[in-house]
């Protein structure tokens, strides 16, 4: 199980990679493994402003569809148009060519609030 230290975690098992004003945000490789094989990843929310923990999307696993938590306020800027027919990108490559959706952050202050590398491998490990 890969967890990359140059990035932030959720308690919700996401990644989100700070660059400016910009979050670049997907599951972690221990959410993929534990969902499996992802067949759809839908985000209806581009161009629209959530508060941080709002639902900015759904992932679907051959068993299981789950909720997509924004991981900071703002503005849901692009999605990974690639996800749309190639999910399983989400598995193979979760953390770059299966990132999901980007977010123009308004409160940087939240970003205090994710998780470290050290802090979300505790998370995993329980």
């Amino acid at each position: 199980m890969k967890i990359p230290k140059d990035l932030k975690y959720t308690n919700d098992h996401e990644w989100v990679r700070i660059e400016g004003d910009v979050a670049t945000v997907g599951i972690t490789d221990f959410a993929q493994g534990e969902l499996g094989d992802i067949v759809y990843v839908e985000v209806e929310t581009v161009d629209e402003t959530l508060d941080r923990e709002e639902v900015f999307g759904t992932v679907e696993a051959v068993k299981t569809v789950s909720d997509l938590f924004a991981p900071l306020s703002g503005e849901i800027i692009e999605f990974n148009e690639s996800l749309e027919d190639e999910p399983e990108k989400v598995n193979s490559d979760p953390y770059g060519e299966g990132w999901m959706v980007k977010i123009r952050f308004t409160d940087a202050s939240q970003i205090d609030d994710l998780l470290s590398a050290e802090e979300y491998t505790e998370v995993v490990e329980g």
